[in-house]
């Protein structure tokens, strides 16, 4: 409960007195108060205001003498404000207690919002021609962190990655292998995945504009990727599969790993899109043209001013958003299932199976990857055809919110990091170009992050062994790249700072995890074990009272992270610890006081405070170093 238990404990109180004054249907909140506010705040005072014509204030003043009469053991006095807020003050002996007793528990910070229902979380879902660059790392890091926060708010999580094996970029790189006579073996041991993207793709896609016949043979290669038995099809099977198996070693060192690969290319030969098909005209949500420029295809009709969207060609083909409306509608478990599963070749880090789809049926395992609700990230880029799906899952599956996609604006890179990676942007910051060879491939920026982290941490410590500079260099890096892109709003397009990002002041993943190895660093030199079995009523320091009350909001900021599915809130609130803990590091002192029992109760408090950052970091995906 932590600090919610006084929340709670405020609410109800409240609640009866309202009731006693005839009045019911007010809801109100009760938050962790600003600066001046108390410790708890309310706006019930505002909300009655034009029921009772009084004044905020006035109602504050009564409702503050009433509640001095309610059963309360947290609260220690209420106190109205003379804006009209009702603040509360807590009886700190008994918080400090309860906080830190309960951050000892493994189960600190659970929130039940998912009820154990099933959630699904499809990310990633690059392209396989290339390799992912700083761009993809974001979608990949929100999905990851959304997974890993939906599993702490008792959801049952699948998580998946759909693999689109059969569009024009995967032709492209046919087309370079099949007609340009690109060798299969990438030179100078170049990852597969780079070699394709940073060769293949992008010297192939430079020759269309010089020769227009080849987008004759692309429009050939595609027809042919549509045919499971065709041998372009087997080539690009064998090609496609060698790229994302490069992808899948840059998304598990970053900490990042799946339960089921879907590939588009089974989508297209199950069979799905022919029963949707049906579904959409029974149902009424596509219309035949039979003039205009539409002349002759199924449309989608748009909404206001938008334009009617094709779904089928007047030749008969789908549009690729035909190929995402089975797929979505598989994901809730509108359809029967036309796949078979096999485990993928490789082990994920964790261990966990990493299950992909198959339409082979010898020796077929039955696996159920749906959801009651499904969770789709795609940059905003996406949103129109994202809005279209949205609408036709929810008239399927009559139930609103069921299919939701979460959007997310690009990465660019700073002037200075574009030339140290080699771009030349004339001084401006780097948007990136799959298809224009502008992009920096993700490996190569942990890697140069990497070095540095090696760098800093050899200067600092020049007696450590290798092997645990490499580990740290790894934390911390990882724990840049992830951080970096999460700890902005979704809507906000990041300008990612190789410099700025590894800084171990202000809000960068390296400050926080600094912060941690600080804390470690006292409970090592302590030679203690801390215990719960203190004097809790000697901490009552302002520092170590916000660093308290900051441990015990974890559940509050895991809920609101779920509920509105946003990483930013457990990287704000991993930062404010760290903050909060740094403030109370400055001003208390913990070791050699001559208080043994002070002393205990402070260790005993960076313990807590440990254990809740590793915890809220690990939503994060993001590791602490004892060391840096």
């Amino acid at each position: 409960m932590t600090f919610k238990s006084i929340i709670d404990e405020i609410e109800n109180n409240l609640n009866k007195i309202l009731c006693e004054l005839s009045i019911s249907g007010v809801v109100f909140s009760v938050e962790p108060a600003k600066p001046g506010f108390g410790n708890v705040s309310s706006n019930v005072s505002f909300l009655l205001a034009r029921q009772l014509k009084k004044s905020p204030k006035e109602i504050a003043e009564i409702l503050s003498e009433k509640y001095q009469h309610c059963t309360h053991t947290l609260v220690l006095k209420s106190e109205p404000h003379p804006s009209g807020y009702l603040n509360f003050y807590a009886d700190w002996e008994k918080l400090n207690q309860l906080i830190i007793s309960e951050s000892y528990l493994d189960t600190f910070g659970d929130v039940d919002v998912g009820n154990g229902s099933t959630i699904v979380v499809e990310h990633t879902s690059v392209n396989p021609n290339k390799a992912l660059h700083i761009g993809h790392i974001r979608n990949i890091v929100i999905g990851d962190i959304i997974s890993r926060i939906l599993k702490k708010a008792n959801y049952k999580v699948n998580v998946l990655n759909y693999i689109d094996d059969s569009g024009l970029q995967v032709a492209d790189i046919i087309v370079g292998f099949k007609h340009f006579g690109y060798d299969q073996v990438p030179p100078n041991g170049k990852k597969f995945d780079h070699y394709c993207g940073d060769d293949v793709y992008v010297k192939t896609t430079e020759k269309y504009e010089s020769d227009p016949s080849l987008e004759i043979i692309r429009k050939n290669i595609l027809q042919e990727l549509e045919d499971g038995n065709s041998e372009t099809a087997k080539f690009a099977d064998k090609i496609t599969r060698l790229v994302l198996a490069g992808q899948l070693e840059t998304c598990w060192n970053l900490g990042v790993t799946y339960d089921c690969l879907n590939f588009e290319s089974q989508i297209i030969r199950s069979g799905l899109w022919s029963k949707i098909f049906e579904k959409l005209k029974e149902m009424n949500l596509i219309e035949f043209e039979n003039e205009g420029k539409n002349k002759d295809c199924w449309v989608i009709r748009g909404d206001d001013n938008e334009e009617d969207k094709v779904i089928v060609r007047s030749n008969g083909t789908a549009t690729y958003i035909a190929k995402d409306i089975p797929y979505a509608a598989w994901k809730l478990g509108l359809i029967e299932d036309p796949f078979h599963y096999v485990k993928y070749e490789k082990e994920q880090p964790d261990s966990k199976i990493l299950w992909q789809t198959t339409l082979n049926s010898t020796d077929p395992v039955s696996q159920n990857f749906t959801g009651e609700k499904v969770l789709t990230i795609i940059d905003s880029r996406q949103a129109r055809l994202q809005k279209i799906i949205t609408s036709l899952m929810d008239k399927f599956k009559s139930v609103p919110d069921a299919y939701i996609h979460l959007g997310y604006e690009s990465v660019t890179l700073s002037s200075e990091t574009a030339k140290t990676l080699g771009l030349d942007t004339d001084g401006k910051q780097a948007q990136m170009s799959g298809r224009k060879g502008l992009y920096v491939n993700a490996d190569s920026v942990y890697e140069i992050l990497k070095e540095k982290t090696k760098e800093e941490t050899q200067r600092r410590h020049p007696e450590m062994i290798s092997s645990e500079i490499e580990k740290i260099a790894h934390y911390v890096s990882v724990g840049t790249l992830r951080y970096e892109m999460i700890k902005q709003d979704l809507d906000k397009i990041i300008t990612f700072d190789l410099t700025k990002s590894l800084s171990l002041d202000g809000d960068t993943a390296p400050y926080i995890q600094y912060t941690h190895a600080r804390a470690s660093r006292i409970l090592e030199k302590s030679n203690r074990t801390p215990t719960i079995n203190v004097n809790f009523s000697l901490l009552k320091e302002e520092s170590e009272l916000e660093l308290i009350k900051n441990i015990g909001l974890f559940n509050l900021q895991v809920r609101d992270a779920v509920n509105n599915f946003s990483p930013k809130v457990i990287a704000r609130y991993c930062h404010d610890l760290a903050v909060a803990f740094n403030s109370f590091y400055e001003k208390s002192k913990v070791l050699d006081l001559g208080d043994d029992d002070l002393e205990n109760a402070r260790l005993c408090l960076v313990n807590s405070f440990k254990i809740t950052l590793e915890k809220s970091l690990d939503l994060l995906g993001i590791k602490a170093p004892d060391r840096m």
